[in-house]
């Protein structure tokens, strides 16, 4: 509960530190709502809508309402998808509206001291450290190879947690081996004649749970020509932690990447996770007001590119035959990638150009799926409402593959897929699996 001493500390903040200009410059015109799956699984409450939470931002800022816990619960329940975002025509930026309101709110309020163990652990005790997140995710894979997960599925000890982490349990990756994660490659020569050098942002992540999924985007970069680069003091990109409060954290991990990537010469920095991609893009936003890093921020994120951006950009699906067996294939937007990145059209062209396969748009697929990080542990009820009507819209166009964009994006797809018992019919898979799959398929025809 939000003390009134806590409420007075966070009203005076949002005087202080947000964006006025910003929160003025919506226009309440409701071309928001449509787009906004709170907004819509709310049962189109205003408070629920992007238009509603600037106005209540709006409203601490003037003093007409105090930021109690129904203004912190309006906040909590927004994805942060950014969907608002491409319709809006005054081109509000809400999503920097959120982090800072989130971060206000955090920094002056007392967490229970659960919470308090739970965020230091998660936010400063792991991801920023890659050696710790490998640590931990080969406790998974320990747990996956030494039997415990078939003893805990036997005896029934998962049936103690809550429906949706059974399932989840069930659909997690099988984690590479501690020498897999611990030996990876700091340059890789393009295959063929060389069109880019690129440096890889293999987030902590990816390079540890979803390993083989970085395999794949570095070998199908050297088949488009590059030459890739992975500077080893790289570190987490700060997106949890700037969606959840942390932002002088967030800013830490900016300046750490930032530093890692700057005099490697390379054309683009390539990512091949959504959400870790469209932060990484607005790091000259998170440290405008800092000097010292400003002008290098904006000069990191002007290299930032998706993988299937710079596939499509070298002709790689024109120059490489992509091939599979015959199935039908649809594909479910990342929002960051989509909302913050603007790629869109890119990954859509490379699925399109696969011989055998039939590619099929679903309808919605940039509607939020209700993965949004850590979203679908915390907010279980709501994520799940928007996961069984993204589900619905996968199985109209009677697609064997589902494809994502984003690692948090694949696991909701998969745990869904689960849910529905279509695990012998249907498979979530990152573009990038698929691409190599159709690179090897089509080697062989």
């Amino acid at each position: 509960m939000t003390t009134v001493e806590e409420q007075t500390k966070i009203q005076e903040q949002f005087k202080r530190r947000m964006d006025e200009d910003e929160l003025l410059n919506c226009m309440r015109c409701g071309f928001c709502l449509p787009s906004c799956p709170t907004y819509i699984e709310s049962g189109f409450k205003e408070s629920h809508s992007p238009r509603g939470r600037i106005a209540l931002m709006k409203a601490v800022v003037d003093g007409v309402i105090e930021p109690d816990e129904d203004f912190e619960r309006s906040l909590e329940l927004c994805l942060g998808c950014r969907a608002c975002e491409p319709v809006c025509p005054s081109g509000v930026r809400y999503g920097h509206l959120l982090e800072e309101a989130r971060d206000i709110i955090n920094q002056n309020k007392k967490h229970s001291l659960p919470a308090r163990i739970v965020r230091k652990t998660v936010f400063h005790g792991l991801f920023p450290h890659q050696n710790r997140m490998r640590g931990a995710v080969g406790l998974l894979g320990f747990y996956q190879r030494s039997g415990l997960q078939a003893a805990a599925r036997k005896v029934g000890f998962l049936g103690l947690l809550p429906d949706t982490l059974v399932t989840m349990e069930k659909v997690l990756p099988k984690v590479p081996t501690m020498k897999e994660m611990k030996h990876r490659p700091n340059h890789l020569p393009a295959i063929g004649q060389q069109v880019h050098r690129v440096a890889f942002f293999s987030g902590c992540l990816m390079d540890t749970m979803f390993l083989k999924t970085n395999d794949a985007t570095t070998k199908l970069l050297q088949l488009a020509g590059c030459e890739i680069v992975v500077p080893p003091s790289q570190t987490c990109c700060g997106a949890l932690h700037g969606h959840s409060g942390e932002k002088a954290s967030a800013k830490e991990l900016a300046k750490r990447n930032i530093a890692a990537f700057e005099d490697l010469q390379a054309d683009f920095i390539i990512t091949n996770a959504g959400g870790c991609g469209a932060f990484l893009i607005e790091y000259d936003h998170l440290l405008k007001d800092d000097p010292e890093w400003s002008e290098r921020a904006k000069a990191f994120t002007d290299k930032i590119k998706d993988i299937s951006e710079i596939l499509v950009a070298v002709g790689f699906h024109e120059k490489v035959k992509l091939a599979l067996p015959q199935q039908v294939i649809a594909y479910q937007d990342s929002c960051h990638l989509r909302n913050v990145m603007k790629t869109a059209a890119a990954p859509r062209i490379l699925l399109q150009s696969i011989q055998d396969a039939v590619y099929k748009e679903m309808k919605d697929a940039d509607r939020c799926c209700g993965s949004a990080g850590i979203y679908n542990i915390i907010e279980s009820e709501s994520s799940m409402v928007m996961l069984d009507y993204k589900m619905t819209q996968a199985k109209a166009t009677q697609a064997t593959t589902i494809v994502t964009t984003n690692p948090g994006c694949l696991l909701q797809m998969q745990l869904g897929i689960e849910k529905e018992g279509l695990s012998s019919k249907m498979r979530g898979v990152h573009i990038v699996d698929l691409l190599i799959e159709a690179v090897k398929h089509g080697e062989r025809l």
